[in-house]
Parts: structure tokens; C-alpha cells; sequence
């Protein structure tokens, strides 16, 4: 395919090709940093974020931060999930119908909570959302207002890190700034990149996918009452949901450079070769999955590479089912009553970052 910076790129769909390209390292992120090579933006990636690391480097940072997010400590995390989104419902309820579940409950919910894994205090939420909506709509922003949006993000990072300095917390920015300053191999620049990037991937996904799984299950009353009359059957629809819903955008694929050359799929990559995977594709592939455009809550076997595959597996994939299946219960279970108040074809989509959601979805009950 052709990018529109940089030329031809490979494109990979199968499931067993992407599932290779994932976890294989003759596949790397690092080689992609400060390279002319093709792309979706005008100027090459030069931020040091553990998502462009290979090892050793990606090891030391990710090994910083995976504990906190780990299966155990989002457990103890889901009273505080569920307790924001009981309190968005109330509001919801004392608004009365109709309201919009983008801006009344994924978006605060989404923010809510990796503020507070973070330890970032919630008055600040307004002052960096729209930074944070910037840096995720790179593609389509000038690049003058994508520097600009980076370097505050930045400097607010900074500013969290001076305070956690000063009065030391243990949330996970402060278990951070406390490994930088006892001797771990943490540069101050990667500190920030890393806090900047849990910060804004924390949010932006959860608060789509909460949008997007409402969209398809309130378009289908019949699965809704099914998980209203087994909430044991949530954890399973939650991955079928995540593995059904096209939540990356075009612009959401990772570039990843060959370094040797060898064999995918039947096809001869070269060395310096740009290779492009798409999640969303892979997990509607018919030889991996039975009649995979069908949603099926029920389906018992579900690989799906949703949060991605291999050393770059997302770390908040724990959260981010947890956030998805109390978002799912709270909403079903105290609004028995809950529609689409619009027509789904007059629901807007924003497709100009990396992450594909509703702009607005209005709902009624």
C-alpha cells in the first residue's frame, strides 16, 4: 500500500501473519524512530514512548509500570470503576432523557479512572483534554498544533513529576518519579514520554470502546436482555465485543521496519521493509474465527489480538476489560429502559484518530 508520507509499505490481514509480526523482534518499533520511512504524518516519530522501544529498552520501562496494572491490582481497582460509573448514571437520571453516553458517561469514565491509577488530580481533566485530543488526531492536525499539544502535555507531565518530588505518593506516577530517583535506569525524558503516554492511551480507548460496544449491543435488544439475565456471561461478550468492534483507524496501525531479511505469509520482505498490521482485520479472519462478521456473545474460544500480541501486548488490557464489563453491567442493569434515541445511520463517527468512536450517541430510556 502507499502511505501518504514515504512510499510503499506492507500490509498485513491475516491472523497468523499478524500474530508473527507481533511477537517477532526481526520486526522492530525502535528502527522506525527518526526514519524516513513511509508513514501517515509529514515528519518521522522522535519520541522516546515505550510503544517505538525494542529490548532491552522497552523491557527496563515496561517492567517499571507492568505490576500496577496487573490482573490482581485492577481487581482491587473495580469498586472505584464502579463507583464513577454509578455516580454518572445518577447524573445521567437526574438530567433526565436523553443524554449522550460519549460525553455523559464513556469520556468522564474513561478520564475518572486513569486519573486516578495515575494520581492526577481530577481538576486538572479540562486543562489537558483537549492536549490529549490533539495528540491522538495526529494525521489530521497541523503539525505546528501536534508540537504544540505534545510539548504541553509535556510540560504538565513535568510539572506532576516536580510535585510527586516534592510530596511523595504511592499512585503509579509517584512509583515512577520514586524508581527514576533510586538509581533505576530511567532517563528524566522517558519518565515524562511514559507519563504522557499512559495518560493519554488510558483514556482515549476505553472511552471509545464503552461508546462503540453500546452502539452494536442497543441495536440488538435481544442480546441485551440475554446479559441483563446472565451478567455471569459479561466477561465472554466483553471479548467477543473487543474482537467485533473495528475500534482502530486507519492512521491507528503501528509501523514496524524489518531488520533481516525472510518470508511472511508466501511473500519475500527485505531488510529496511515497512510492514503495517491491522488488529481489526485479523480478528474477523474466517480461518481463526467461525463466521467472524457474526457477534456472538457466547463464542468460547476468542484470540482475538485486540490489545495487540507479544512484547507490545497493551498494558492496560486488564483495565481496559474491567472499565468495558462495569461499564456494561451499570448501564444495563440500572437503565432497563435504555435506546438509541437517533436512528444508528445519523450517528457521527470520529475516524481522525487512532482510535475509531461515535462523536456524540444519544440515548433514551
Amino acid at each position: 500500500m502507499r502511505l501518504p508520507y514515504g512510499g510503499d509499505a506492507w500490509l498485513v490481514t491475516r491472523y497468523s501473519d499478524a500474530r508473527i509480526v507481533l511477537a517477532d523482534p526481526r520486526f522492530s518499533r525502535a528502527a522506525t524512530l527518526g526514519a524516513d520511512i513511509p508513514r501517515m504524518l509529514p515528519d518521522p516519530d522522535y519520541a522516546p514512548a515505550i510503544l517505538t522501544m525494542d529490548p532491552p529498552a522497552h523491557t527496563r520501562i515496561r517492567r517499571l509500570v507492568a505490576g500496577a496494572f496487573s490482573a490482581r491490582q485492577v481487581a482491587a481497582l473495580r469498586p472505584m470503576i464502579e463507583a464513577h460509573a454509578d455516580d454518572l448514571i445518577d447524573r445521567m437520571l437526574a438530567a433526565g432523557p436523553p443524554a449522550d453516553l460519549v460525553a455523559g458517561f464513556g469520556k468522564p469514565l474513561a478520564m475518572a479512572v486513569i486519573c486516578d491509577v495515575l494520581g492526577v488530580p481530577p481538576g486538572d481533566q479540562e486543562r489537558f483534554r483537549g492536549w490529549s485530543t490533539t495528540a491522538v488526531t495526529a494525521q489530521t492536525v497541523a503539525p505546528a498544533e501536534l508540537e504544540a499539544a505534545l510539548a504541553n502535555l509535556s510540560g504538565y507531565l513535568t510539572e506532576l513529576v516536580a510535585a510527586r518530588r516534592r510530596h511523595p505518593t504511592d499512585d503509579v506516577l509517584g512509583q515512577l518519579v520514586a524508581a527514576r530517583d533510586d538509581g533505576e535506569q530511567l532517563s528524566e525524558e522517558e519518565l515524562v514520554f511514559l507519563g504522557v503516554t499512559l495518560l493519554v492511551a488510558g483514556h482515549e480507548t476505553s472511552e471509545k470502546a464503552i461508546a462503540d460496544a453500546m452502539f452494536v449491543l442497543l441495536q440488538r435488544p435481544q442480546q441485551v436482555e440475554r446479559l441483563r439475565a446472565d451478567p455471569g456471561l459479561l466477561p465472554t461478550a466483553v471479548e467477543e465485543l473487543l474482537r467485533y468492534l473495528p475500534l482502530e483507524t486507519a492512521g491507528g496501525a503501528f509501523s514496524r521496519v524489518v531488520t533481516e531479511e525472510l518470508e511472511l505469509g508466501g511473500v519475500r520482505l527485505e531488510a529496511g521493509d515497512v510492514v503495517f498490521v491491522r488488529l481489526s482485520v485479523a480478528n474477523r479472519d474466517p480461518r481463526t474465527f467461525a463466521e467472524p462478521d457474526r457477534l456472538d456473545l457466547t463464542r468460547a474460544r476468542n484470540p482475538h489480538l485486540a490489545f495487540g500480541h507479544g512484547i507490545h501486548l497493551c498494558l492496560g488490557s486488564y483495565l481496559g476489560r474491567t472499565e468495558l464489563q462495569v461499564s456494561l453491567d451499570r448501564l444495563l442493569d440500572r437503565l432497563p429502559r435504555l435506546r438509541l434515541a437517533v436512528d444508528p445511520a445519523e450517528v457521527q463517527w470520529r475516524t481522525d484518530g487512532f482510535v475509531r468512536g461515535p462523536v456524540r450517541l444519544p440515548v433514551t430510556w
